[in-house]
């Protein structure tokens, strides 16, 4: 456990460092897998088929909001139906028309996961994004989440269709019947749209609750839910719905959800803390949970040696200072005041050393005594 906290902080702190960098990459490779399933699933006009234009989509998403992301994605739906079909391009634009006048503007902040719903069914692990947008985004997240399930199994059932949709000889009422059937008559759909908006409300509901390992609750209970939904739904309206990758791909996302729980969350609610304090209006009941954490020691050599101290040594000797200057030859000896009582006279030079006669003197001395 403390290895893992270890990677745990040591991710975060990577992250933290270079997040201006690692952002648009990760925004970088969304787009780029979200166009490329857009392609891979449609893929009517050959002009959109072209990994040069979606690398090229992909960076330009990069630098610019997420919501970018999925009006790209809306662009190349349309061009990809209006190849297929002017009244296939028809019915696509009513649709999402419809969602972003009725839905998705209420969820703006939220409309990236319309994004991962696709995704999340590619990659057979579809109860992984109610259980992981409960968990880290708000109860709007269920609107976008339900358009990008509409929006996942109408382009499925264009591909099943596409050979009548695409065949000149159809008329145009009997398309418009058939896409009208796919989307009204598909109840595998709504299920899974009921599904997901229950999850998504449920977990973060439970989420933001106050006892204890909350988040591990609500993931348990987003999968249960998740189950119960789609079983349930089958058995009402007769739709198919394969019950062991049901629960295995279920269980797969729980256990995911319990990973990002560990990441992003990680509360320790062995030391949980309740404290109570008041002002002057209010009495506060404070419920404290400490997240999980490992102090790690970072440890820094350094290296001695004897060199610093003789660069330190000629930084000494290269210092300017009255007794050592710089320029020797430039400084100019100062020049002492005279005496005022002195007046033009010179100075009275004393005698050296070696010119007094010492006994000369000791004499004159003695007859003065």
């Amino acid at each position: 456990m403390t290895a893992l906290l270890e990677l745990k902080q040591k991710i975060k702190g990577v992250y933290g460092q270079y997040e201006m960098y690692i952002l648009p990459i990760l925004k970088f490779i969304l787009a780029l897998v979200y166009f490329v399933w857009i392609n891979s699933n449609m893929g009517y006009m050959s002009q959109l088929n072209n990994l040069f234009l979606v690398l090229i989509l992909a960076l330009i998403c990069s630098i610019l909001p997420s919501a970018a992301m999925v009006y790209i994605g809306f662009a190349m739906i349309l061009l990809h139906s209006y190849a297929l079909g002017i009244e296939v391009a028809g019915v696509m634009l009513v649709l999402i028309l419809l969602m972003m006048i009725f839905f998705l503007r209420f969820s703006s902040g939220q409309n990236i996961v319309m994004v991962y719903t696709p995704l999340s069914f590619a990659f057979n692990i579809p109860a992984l994004l109610p259980i992981g947008s409960g968990l880290l985004g708000s109860a709007l997240s269920a609107i976008p989440a339900g358009c990008g399930v509409i929006m996942y199994y109408f382009i499925r059932f264009l591909r099943a269709q596409s050979g009548i949709l695409s065949n000149a000889d159809t008329e145009i009422t009997d398309k418009l019947q058939i896409m009208a059937d796919g989307l009204v008559q598909n109840w595998g759909m709504w299920i899974t749209v009921v599904a997901f908006v229950a999850v998504i409300l449920l977990v973060h509901l439970i989420r933001t609750r106050s006892f204890d390992y909350a988040w591990r609750i609500a993931i348990i209970a987003g999968g249960v839910v998740y189950v119960l939904v789609m079983l349930g739904g089958s058995f009402c309206l007769n739709a198919t719905v394969s019950m062991v990758p049901l629960l295995v791909c279920t269980v797969v996302a729980v256990l995911a959800g319990i990973v990002l729980e560990f990441f992003v969350f990680g509360g320790d609610y062995s030391r949980t803390e309740r404290l109570e304090y008041e002002d002057d209006e209010y009495i506060y009941y404070v419920k404290a949970v400490p997240k999980a954490s490992v102090s790690t020691s970072e440890r820094s050599i350094k290296k001695i040696n004897a060199e610093p101290i003789r660069e330190e040594k000629k930084t000494d000797e290269n210092t300017v200072t009255y007794a050592n200057p710089v320029f020797q030859g430039d400084e100019k000896p100062r020049r002492k005041k005279a005496s005022p009582h002195s007046g033009s006279a010179r100075p009275v030079q004393k005698p050296a050393v070696n010119d007094v006669d010492f006994e000369k003197k000791l004499e004159e001395s003695l007859r003065d005594l």
